[in-house]
């Protein structure tokens, strides 16, 4: 796993705070200095707030539970699309659904809704409908695959949220807050890091910035599922070997070593008198 190196987060622009007058005073630990009324944010906290934030993500994946990634402004949407379906992780990148955490059971049913008319298309039901019907149908599920077409997979809570700019999405760090839900987060020297259980002080305005810490934490992501793969591969080749060891052939092949025993000991009996 490769965090991003202080020249690389430099470059990217990670270092770019909010005007001095918009900072939140719970952000100073992270600020370095301030140039031209801007606050600039110390890059080598944020490499080890990457490295410590990745790590973590890392053995969720491992684990095989999902981490749900949300950043509904423009700059991070693509990146966020891009790196999390790559993993197959669940997003959300338009608005956020209020109560998607606290009230899942309704979401489940929205996706669920989305299911039941695919199966309709399949099995011929919508082409028994009217064209007004179909319409109605086909425009509704067009806004359930926008809103919750990408956590469609997502069949129970999530294990943790990643967010860009916790401001912008306070609605979803406050539902994950509330049911104890670890929040990831990219946070800038504008927000509030308290209701967040690992930060990343970074500008969450660049899509560089943004693009760069994606990558780093969904790589550790990735070599999670992949040491997953490898572990389970290895269980079931355990399993299959002990199953061999254990199996019908080589236990008759035990007792018919023990029926010869007695047969040897009765061959040599006249020549002991």
């Amino acid at each position: 796993m490769a965090t991003p190196t202080f020249d690389q987060l430099l470059e990217a622009g990670c270092h770019f705070g909010h005007l001095k007058r918009k900072w939140n005073p719970a952000m100073a630990p992270y600020i370095f200095m301030e140039r031209n009324g801007i606050h600039i944010i110390d890059l080598y906290k944020t490499a080890a707030k990457i490295e410590d934030a990745a790590n973590a993500l890392k053995q969720i994946a491992k684990s095989g539970r999902k981490v749900l990634f949300v950043a509904t402004k423009k700059q991070a949407k693509e990146a966020v699309a891009e790196k999390a379906g790559a993993i197959n992780m669940p997003y959300v990148i338009e608005r956020w659904p209020g109560g998607m955490l606290t009230n899942f059971p309704t979401i489940r049913k929205a996706v669920k809704k989305m299911t039941q008319i695919d199966k309709m298309t399949k099995d011929g039901t919508f082409d028994n409908l009217s064209k007004r019907e179909k319409l109605q149908i086909t425009r509704q599920r067009a806004k359930l695959e926008k809103n919750l077409g990408s956590i469609a997979d997502l069949s129970k809570l999530p294990a943790a949220l990643f967010v860009v700019d916790v401001m912008k999405e306070h609605i979803a760090v406050a539902e994950a807050n509330r049911l104890g839900i670890p929040v990831f987060a990219i946070v800038d020297t504008n927000s509030n890091p308290e209701n967040v259980d690992f930060v990343i002080p970074a500008n969450d305005d660049a899509s560089k910035s943004i693009d760069v810490i994606l990558g780093a934490v969904t790589a550790a992501m990735a070599e999670g599922l992949e040491e997953r793969k490898v572990e389970k591969a290895d269980n079931a080749v355990e399993e299959k070997d002990e199953a061999a060891e254990g199996a019908p052939g080589k236990r008759r092949r035990v007792r018919r070593t023990e029926t010869e025993a007695p047969v040897a000991e009765t061959a040599e009996a006249p020549a002991a008198e």
